[in-house]
């Protein structure tokens, strides 16, 4: 039987593949671009929701990806086995429903409605499904939050350093991989969305403190005061979201992912590995 992975290039799938390799499952990721066979890793060229080509026995599905084109494959693909499938959401889907923008309130919108279709699809299929919920996740040097913002500054040298007191819950990808692979063997988990945090609550203002601490080199500090962010949040639009967002909480209630799931996720304590680039295939 086949465990079938979407988003294996993503930074979860990057901590997923060799657990799943080391269990000796057969492993087939779906990519858009070609990629070299890994050590168990068979890379099958694709996309969703229709570009896929059809694999027999399939006993899992992964996905890291969007929720909406995965639904829409799932929905109209032959899975005779009823394979057991584990997707990534996020926690945007509560923590975005009331923004002041309306665009993060459409994303909201989209992810809970990608959930909605996932449960639609799999019932079609008899399949049990699980869906996680991650907060800010990193960890692997692919994330499109804090690792930006880590490489810009080791290249010019300034980490501006926004005040903030909402609180932040940022979760290492490794985490997931190993709740996302803990659902997969556990009955109990199904038909559920967990939440799912790091093992620590910080307040923005010090997670991008603890960021500029992991860098390998000197970086000038520039505070940016609560005044002068509520300037930009004014007169500039596309900064509206994110900036008031620093004063919110955009946290997970990990109880059931750890009663359930028996995992434990790390405290925030990022190295410069965190911010390096880890390529697949």
């Amino acid at each position: 039987m086949t465990v079938l992975v979407f988003g294996g290039s993503s930074q979860i799938g990057h901590y997923l593949l060799p657990l799943l390799a080391a269990r000796g499952e057969s492993v087939v990721a779906v990519s858009r671009a070609a990629r070299s066979p890994s050590p168990g890793i068979a890379w099958l060229p694709g996309q969703l929701p229709s570009q896929v080509p059809a694999l027999a026995g399939v006993s899992a599905v992964f996905s890291f990806g969007p929720l909406q084109p995965f639904a829409d494959w799932l929905r109209d693909v032959e899975l005779p086995h009823a394979p057991r499938v584990i997707a990534t959401s996020s926690m945007s889907a509560e923590t975005k429903r009331d923004s002041e923008v309306p665009a993060e309130r459409a994303i909201s919108q989209q992810l809970r409605d990608g959930e909605n279709a996932l449960a639609s699809a799999c019932a079609q299929h008899g399949s049990d499904w699980t869906v996680l919920r991650p907060t800010l996740v990193y960890g692997a040097g692919l994330d499109k939050s804090l690792t930006p913002i880590a490489r810009r500054a080791m290249r010019t040298r300034v980490f501006p350093l926004p005040a903030g007191r909402g609180m932040r819950q940022p979760v290492h990808a490794q985490d997931l991989a190993l709740a996302a692979l803990a659902a997969l063997d556990t009955s109990t988990a199904a038909s559920k969305i967990l939440s799912i945090g790091g093992g620590e609550r910080l307040s923005a203002g010090e997670m991008f403190a603890r960021v500029r601490r992991s860098l390998p080199v000197d970086t000038l500090p520039i505070p940016i005061p609560a005044w002068c962010l509520r300037l930009a949040r004014r007169g500039v639009g596309r900064l509206r979201g994110p900036l008031s967002r620093l004063e919110a909480d955009l946290i997970a209630d990990n109880a059931e992912v750890m009663q359930l799931l028996g995992v434990n996720p790390r405290p925030f304590r990022p190295d410069v590995e965190c911010w390096q680039p880890h390529p697949l295939g």
